[in-house]
């Protein structure tokens, strides 16, 4: 079964602001600055907003709408507990995200009855403890199960019984198939093939010409048969966090305060993994949408955020030498990842020095929020970006994390 959470971000947002349910709500910033659309209510989804819509694009449609700059560390608190609910119904889980997942419930419906049950014990679960709506599809696979739930929505449940799945997609516009996407759904249409059922029934020869080796997959998938099976997350293979200015800037300082802002970030979740980093990679994008990347290997791994930020800069500042354009975006992230219980060196006393600070700070921000303790360099922030209950977020095309 897929397990979706409705319209996630909004949802929490409703509950923990009752008086928004019932109301277009759009979370993802204020409509008079540079943004898209993060998450949109059903309600203001009647008036055509969707995810990845431009703000202003959002507030023209629909000018009653209310706009939330939103907070990515409530969705993640969320995220976990609705996935720790999941758990106690099955281990075979695989997160597709922080508001959906693919459980495999094989063997554990004689526990609840049936399947169906089963899901509707989880939705009471969902709706009892985390007050949020959630839909589910049942299937034999994985792709039928998402579609599955993406008809069930909002807050349904709908199961495609064993061989009934190629009758169940037939009639389904083929743009509903997970795989097709908006630059396959026209080379489609284009061939005559507007339903699911069209492509389960199209010469494989035909297919193959336009999409390769994937035309076998997917014509697979459209006759209802999906083999893969419910895989458990790995490891993180990289760690990362971006924004996206409202205005463009050539300003140092802030782009200097955004960068260690992003990078504490970055350092926080890398020491919750009990991990560390043998590569530091910031991003930039200029007005012109010019996307370039800058990457260091480090002779230690480390997860100090004073390291991140001082290698980030410096890739900044050789990175911003010769170029005249205002950054729009930018970023900064570690991959390479190893294990923390490196062997240290005992000539090196500043790395156990930053540790110490890092892990006193990550106490002090995990009882008081974020920002409630910074360096001299990200105090700026906060008198350029609107702060709330956990401290002041800045103003990304999605949400700040």
């Amino acid at each position: 079964m897929l397990i979706d959470l409705d319209a996630f971000f909004v949802s929490v947002e409703q509950v923990l602001k009752p008086d928004l349910k019932g109301k277009p709500v759009v979370v993802g910033g204020r409509p008079d600055r540079r943004g898209v659309v993060a998450a949109a209510s059903y309600e203001a989804r009647a008036f055509g907003l969707h995810s990845g819509m431009p703000l202003k694009t959002a507030s023209r449609l629909c000018p009653q709408a209310i706009f939330i700059e939103g907070n990515f560390h409530r969705y993640r608190e969320f995220s976990a507990k609705f996935m720790a609910i999941l758990a106690d119904f099955s281990p075979f889980l695989e997160p597709a995200g922080l508001d959906e997942a693919y459980l495999d419930a094989t063997g554990f419906e004689s526990l609840h009855g049936s399947v169906s049950a089963l899901a509707a014990k989880i939705k009471q679960r969902v709706k009892d403890e985390l007050g949020l709506p959630v839909s589910i599809g049942i299937a034999n696979g994985k792709t039928i199960a998402k579609v599955a739930c993406e008809q069930s929505k909002p807050d349904g449940l709908l199961e495609v019984p064993p061989g009934g799945e190629r009758e169940f997609l037939r009639p389904l516009p083929v743009g509903k198939l997970p795989g097709v996407g908006k630059k396959s759904e026209p080379v489609l249409k284009g061939l005559g093939i507007e339903t699911i059922g069209h492509l389960a029934d199209a010469p494989l020869k035909l297919l193959s010409r336009y999409f390769g080796s994937y035309a076998e997959v997917l014509q697979e998938h459209a006759r209802g048969i999906d083999d893969n099976p419910v895989m458990p997350p790995g490891a993180a293979k990289s760690i990362s966090r971006e924004t996206t200015f409202a205005k463009d800037s050539r300003d140092r300082p802030f782009l200097q305060a955004t960068l260690r802002y992003l990078a504490e970030r970055v350092g926080s979740e890398l020491r919750e993994t009990g991990k560390q980093a043998r590569c530091i990679t910031i991003k930039v994008r200029y007005t012109d949408f010019t996307t370039v990347t800058r990457q260091q290997t480090l002779k230690q791994p480390t997860a100090a955020d004073q390291t991140i930020f001082e290698t980030g800069d410096k890739l900044l500042a050789k990175e911003l030498l010769t170029e005249k354009q205002a950054v729009r975006l930018i970023g900064i992230g570690v991959n390479n990842l190893v294990e923390s219980s490196q062997q240290a060196n005992m000539m090196d006393t500043r790395t156990p020095r930053l540790a110490k600070l890092d892990a006193t700070i990550d106490r002090i921000r995990n009882k008081y929020g974020f920002t409630a303790i910074q360096t001299g360099r990200t105090l700026l922030l906060k008198d350029i970006f609107d702060s709330g209950d956990d401290g002041y977020a800045l103003h990304t095309p999605g949400l700040s994390r």
